[in-house]
């Protein structure tokens, strides 16, 4: 067997572009590496912080963003996400940008998911922020008009925590959070046939959203493995 290099790094196709950081990323969180079946490959967007991304739509940061998903595919990646449904905004100007395939956010997966449904069902969004999930947003990622949307905001832990950066979270209350966020948004619109869940922090508790409704739940970790499962398919 004759190897041929080129790269810096090998093995990890996918390239996460992260928010600059410090709250607990636990076992099912997207920034922790322990979530994924496949390695990954990190890059910190130095300044982009999740009160920047998530509240000022990343104003001024999509150079840094750019520079980031550069320097991923220089050490070797095949395919770029990031860690915020928000960064649906870049989606255009990343891919524009870099020469590999970019999944930007979980929301992109909406419109796949209506097309499963039983006819009658539509999928909703759950987001840890409503009052700043903007058009914009949701149009950078094709969500369907007049999707519905809950949200976690006005819970006792979860969007306080991420959004203000704090060093620690009590993990049951950002559970119940979700998973009473989930269920409101459910008794609000009886048609709801699967839930979305924009934020990536969202992830470890795509489980108990399920139990609790009974829905099907989509998260970037889904999204993601059904990325990665495109750039390095299974050899049989």
């Amino acid at each position: 067997m004759i190897a041929t290099g080129g790269k810096s790094v090998y093995g990890a196709s996918v390239g996460i572009l992260m928010l600059d950081a410090r709250f607990p990323r636990i076992p099912g969180d997207m920034g922790n590496a322990l979530t994924w079946p496949f390695p990954v490959h990190y890059r910190i967007v130095r300044n982009a912080s999740p009160d920047l991304v998530v509240r000022r739509k990343a104003e001024g940061m999509l150079g840094a963003f750019i520079d980031a998903a550069r320097e991923l595919v220089d050490d070797g990646v095949d395919g770029i996400t990031t860690n915020c449904g928000f960064l649906s905004l870049l989606q255009k100007e990343l891919t524009e940008a870099v020469p590999v395939p970019v999944v930007t956010s979980s929301l992109m997966q909406v419109e796949m998911v209506n097309r499963l449904l039983p006819a009658g069902r539509r999928a909703g969004v759950l987001t840890i922020s409503a009052s700043t999930l903007t058009e914009d947003h949701l149009r950078s990622a094709q969500v369907p008009e007049g999707t519905p949307i809950g949200s976690t905001e006005g819970g006792q832990e979860f969007t306080r925590v991420i959004l203000n950066n704090e060093l620690t979270m009590d993990v049951e209350k950002a559970r119940e959070d979700n998973v009473e966020a989930a269920l409101a948004m459910q008794k609000e619109h009886p048609d709801l046939g699967a839930l979305v869940l924009e934020c990536t922090n969202m992830c470890p508790y795509a489980a108990d959203i399920r139990a609790a409704t009974g829905l099907p739940v989509y998260s970037v970790v889904s999204l993601v493995s059904w990325f990665q499962a495109g750039l390095r398919p299974p050899v049989y």
